[in-house]
């Protein structure tokens, strides 16, 4: 099989479903999309340390739910939820901010927005979270082999079928650039039936990017 495809996007329907669930008019579509993007890159930076791994974002009218998950909970939820409130203004103020830059939205329309913290009870079967960890791992100049073995273990102990990592760029400093490829057990990419997962994630190391993909087989 030649050509490449995202084999979350190859899946969607019989067994993922998409991360943002919203009808809008011609009109509204791309400011949502947007607002979308806006509100998954700032978030993902911001609760980085708590191990996010995937935003939901839910919409109906003039109602925005947003359901993060994340490893560690209690980090964004703080003492007596007060993490939880200040992460609540902080998203209404993005909001307000974006909508007033942009045409097409309603300036005084008011917006109520839900949040959700779900935990995430075996963070080794997710790609994302996997990804990161090497990605993070690698630009603090520990060797690759032992940074992608040690993922690799972690990943088959959590009970994956399989996992395959694949590194590209100036790998461990190296003059010229190459790729290689990690894998155990099997990632069948072409059954829709098997639930494959996969991230990418750049690692910005000294001597420039290392492109980290990781395709877990759950």
């Amino acid at each position: 099989m030649g050509q490449k495809i995202n084999p979350k996007a190859f899946r969607l329907g019989p067994l993922y479903t998409w991360d943002s669930r919203w009808f809008a008019t011609d009109k509204e579509y791309k400011n949502f999309i947007l607002e979308d993007v806006k509100l998954r890159k700032v978030l993902l930076n911001k609760l980085q340390p708590a191990g996010v791994i995937k935003i939901e974002i839910e919409r109906s009218i003039n109602k925005i739910n947003i359901i993060v998950h994340v490893v560690r909970p209690g980090m964004v939820i703080g003492r007596g939820g007060h993490g939880l409130d200040d992460l609540k203004k902080f998203i209404e103020k993005i909001i307000v901010e974006n909508r007033k830059k942009m045409k097409g939205f309603d300036k005084k329309q008011s917006i109520k927005l839900d949040l959700r913290i779900e935990p995430v009870k075996n963070p080794y079967l997710s790609a994302y979270f996997v990804a990161n960890q090497v990605a993070d791992q690698l630009a603090k100049r520990i060797p690759h082999k032992r940074v992608v073995n040690f993922a690799m273990e972690k990943v088959m102990s959590s009970g994956a079928k399989g996992v395959k990592i694949i590194l590209s760029g100036r790998i461990a400093g190296a003059e010229i650039s190459r790729r290689e490829t990690y894998k155990i057990g099997s990632i069948p990419l072409s059954t829709i039936r098997e639930e494959v997962d996969f991230a990418s994630v750049p690692s910005l190391t000294k001597s420039g990017y290392v492109g980290v993909k990781v395709w877990i087989c759950k």
